[in-house]
């Protein structure tokens, strides 16, 4: 079974994707460590390398190419990455979804080093408006897909008003309910 999962800064997605990893003994990935650990090597910010990917596509590269690597030769994982459910298809994909002001709230609280320019409430909903409008128009422009539409989901859990063990076990919910349908479908096509 491999388990993408995308969705906001803040939404949760890192979070859920550990603990499903943990709950199912699955191996997890995270394409936003390898990002920050690539803005740190360089000396950046992340909103730095945003920017940066806005006009050169090598760090995308770099993040795509080890994800359809991992789909094409693993299974049993959890991924979280904006578009990973793209590079592997026949992942279980699923959306966190959450409302803006709470997921800055999430993000500010955090004050993850690499995120200096989040002075506050507002700089930090500002600064995420415009981390997710330039990744819908890269992602546009390199693939031809919008990872914020549902459509491309199996699965969408909102965390605006819900905490770490309810969202778990929603997902997990879902998760046994495809997983179940997945395998009666294998069944009768053999």
């Amino acid at each position: 079974m491999i388990i993408t999962i995308s969705g906001l800064p803040g939404s949760g997605k890192s979070t859920l994707a550990k603990n499903l990893a943990k709950e199912l003994r699955l191996r997890h990935y995270g394409a936003g460590d390898l990002l920050r650990e690539i803005a740190r090597d360089k000396g950046m910010t992340l909103m730095q390398i945003h920017e940066k990917m806005q006009r050169n596509r090598e760090f995308d590269d770099l993040l795509d190419q080890r994800t359809e690597k991992l789909g094409k030769e693993k299974n049993n994982f959890v991924i979280d990455g904006r578009v990973a459910w793209h590079f592997i298809p026949r992942s279980i994909k699923i959306i966190v979804t959450i409302d803006l002001r709470t997921a800055a709230e999430r993000v500010f609280r955090d004050m993850r080093p690499d995120e200096k320019e989040n002075s506050g409430i507002e700089a930090t909903m500002r600064n995420m408006r415009r981390r997710t409008e330039m990744n819908r128009v890269r992602y546009k422009k390199l693939y031809g897909i919008d990872y914020m539409d549902k459509k491309n989901y199996d699965i969408i859990i909102d965390t605006t008003k819900i905490g770490i063990q309810e969202m778990t076990e929603k997902a997990m919910k879902e998760i046994t309910k495809i997983a179940l349908k997945r395998e009666k479908g294998k069944k009768k096509n053999s």
